[in-house]
């Protein structure tokens, strides 16, 4: 088969199907009938020669051959979008950058990196946050141009990725001044019995921080385990209790005397990464930003 006779009207209406998994909900997006959306199908699958859909009772479920098509189409109609979405973009004479981030990614480091466009008049900026996982899905669809990470992703030769470290930083042990300013702890060792507050487990240096502190025989008071790290930020203020964190999440309670440094860990680090597709379109903003970062 050449790639011209390819039907990509057919593919598309595939497309939508494998998205929604439902034959009718598909035919009511694309206004049109399911048997219209069914006969596209149907010739698409003779045209490849396999079957790109099974029954499992009232559901379609993708065959094997099934999934790769629409991994392809993915890629074929999400650039499609990306298209469109970059042309309208430059007809008003803007260009909009889609950045996702990490949920136990610190805002502020958020936006410490996109520090550089906030000037920029020219540079509309689409910011989500989310499960890693989802966050690829989207970025692997075209559908965000760059996930800013705490940890890397494993390549897959179908999902190619790229990854770009942007720096690291101690992660650091805070408490409000007024009980701790003159005081200094070593962290993990004097924290035996102490109320603390800590990164929730789906963060990165979560196991990194229990193991410190289970080969040093230490078990502190845990008080609070807080994947958002905003929220971890009002805990840290708000509560009392020592926390463990990046310091950039509290800078701007350091900076105002609120909180004070008590220790810090060289042995943990919170790593940040950029990651984005390799064959994407490039951005100038976006490259510009990649650039700052450390090689």
């Amino acid at each position: 088969m050449r790639l011209d006779q390819l039907n990509f009207h057919h593919l598309f209406y595939f497309w939508r199907v494998a998205r929604l998994g439902h034959l009718t909900r598909a035919a009511q997006e694309l206004h049109t009938s399911q048997s219209a959306v069914s006969a596209q199908i149907r010739q698409l699958e003779e045209r490849l020669g396999e079957t790109l859909f099974a029954r499992e009772g009232r559901r379609l479920v993708l065959t094997d051959t099934g999934q790769l098509v629409h991994a392809y189409a993915e890629n074929i109609f999400g650039l499609g979008q990306e298209m469109l979405g970059r042309l309208q973009g430059r007809s008003a004479g803007i260009t909009r950058l889609r950045v996702g981030s990490v949920a136990t990614l610190s805002r502020n480091y958020q936006e410490n990196w996109i520090r550089p466009l906030l000037a920029d008049s020219s540079v509309v900026l689409t910011l989500e946050s989310g499960l890693l996982e989802g966050l690829i899905e989207r970025l692997v669809q075209h559908q965000l141009d760059v996930v800013l990470a705490n940890e890397t992703v494993p390549a897959h030769p179908d999902r190619p990725l790229h990854c770009v470290f942007l720096g690291s930083q101690s992660i650091s042990l805070v408490g409000p001044s007024g009980r701790w300013a003159s005081q200094t702890l070593r962290l993990p060792e004097d924290l035996d019995g102490l109320d603390v507050a800590l990164p929730g487990q789906r963060h990165a240096l979560r196991a990194q921080f229990d193991a410190l502190c289970a080969s040093a025989g230490v078990t502190p008071r845990l008080r609070a385990e807080v994947d958002d790290m905003a929220m971890l930020r009002l805990i840290a203020r708000d509560s009392g209790w020592l926390t463990v964190l990046p310091e950039v999440v509290v800078q701007d309670e350091l900076r105002t005397g609120v909180l004070v440094t008590v220790g810090r860990s060289t042995a943990l680090q919170e790593r940040f990464y950029a990651i984005t597709t390799p064959h994407r379109h490039r951005i100038e903003v976006l490259e510009r930003l990649l650039s700052l970062t450390p090689p």
